[in-house]
């Protein structure tokens, strides 16, 4: 797979080559019957995450409760949350599980993203995407069919932004010409950005350009073939390769030995089938995986707590010793 590259604080903990890392995706809670969820106890259980040693917490880009799509995700600004969040705890990954980039002036994503990077500590990441709720375009006077050229755009935008006095011609978001700089940086020497979905770019741009890729729960073969061209494609760009993650809803069940169960893109599933198929899961050249736990029937602290007894020990060995028999 060859090494990754050094970035930030979060970028360098949770992505590590040959490895797989642990994180939640907010809400952390149960709101399978109801696209709006309460946000009931989101501190304390952020808390307790960072407590019991999940590598990452993901906060989604949500900008209008769109009732067709299902989910509002966690109703929060996704950089006022993060700000918020970034005061509350002192080691977790701050993740963002992506900016639509269409929907936002780049300059304001990037000023928001240093600025949580530096009062944090470099502890964000940044997932970035192109955005698919087609009914939040015209709310905002975007054109939906140009989104992969406007993300395409933004993100170069971002790019620029990163270096001191940038300059950045043909623009959409506007021509950048070395008369202004745009602060704060970040403690790296970059932000990191990983590509979700396609964003509507090929694989091959996404290899050249993104700092790592997030992609959709697939079929173990049909994601070990995606991860490899995807990486054989990185080596004609970069001498370090890239991280791959992906999101896993689950429903713990409380029988360890309880054979998985389809649901909404993950499994209900008992802790000793969930640490061998997340050891699959690293073995085809997944780095980080995000649990959801929106369709968990259980208590979510009991939740939490039986898999970072009987999960996290055979993938976290620098936060526990061993697994629980």
């Amino acid at each position: 797979m060859g090494s990754f590259q050094t970035i930030n604080k979060a970028y360098n903990s949770v992505f590590q080559s040959e490895r797989l890392s642990i994180g939640v995706v907010i809400p952390i809670e149960n709101y399978a019957v109801s696209p709006i969820p309460s946000m009931a106890n989101h501190l304390t259980r952020v808390k307790l995450i960072e407590e019991l040693g999940f590598k990452a917490l993901w906060v989604r880009d949500v900008p209008f409760h769109v009732p067709s799509f299902g989910d509002a995700g966690q109703l929060y600004d996704p950089f006022t949350y993060l700000g918020y969040l970034a005061g509350q705890t002192s080691d977790i990954a701050l993740g963002v599980a992506s900016i639509a980039l269409p929907l936002h002036h780049p300059v304001h994503v990037f000023k928001s993203a240093t600025t949580i990077d530096q009062l944090s500590g470099g502890r964000l990441i940044m997932g970035v995407a192109s955005g698919d709720r087609y009914d939040e375009y015209p709310s905002m006077n975007i054109p939906y069919e140009e989104r992969g050229k406007l993300f395409r755009e933004a993100f170069e935008y971002i790019e620029a932004a990163q270096t001191t006095f940038p300059v950045l011609e043909d623009n959409q978001f506007g021509d950048l010409k070395g008369l202004i700089d745009v602060l704060p940086k970040s403690t790296g020497h970059k932000i990191p950005m990983l590509i979700t979905g396609n964003s509507r770019q090929s694989t091959e741009w996404i290899a050249e350009h993104g700092d790592g890729w997030m992609y959709y729960p697939r079929n173990l073969y049909i994601q070990e073939l995606k991860i490899r061209e995807w990486r054989d494609m990185i080596a004609k760009y970069h001498d370090q390769s890239n991280p791959f993650m992906q999101p896993l809803y689950i429903d713990l069940h409380q029988d360890d030995d309880f054979k998985p169960q389809s649901i909404h893109l993950g499994f209900r599933i008992g802790a000793h089938y969930l640490v061998d198929y997340l050891h699959q899961l690293n073995s085809i050249g997944v780095n980080h995986v995000a649990l959801n736990l929106r369709f968990n029937t259980d208590k979510i602290e009991s939740t939490l707590e039986q898999l970072a007894r009987k999960v996290l020990p055979n993938f976290h060995s620098d936060k526990f010793e061993k697994a629980e028999a």
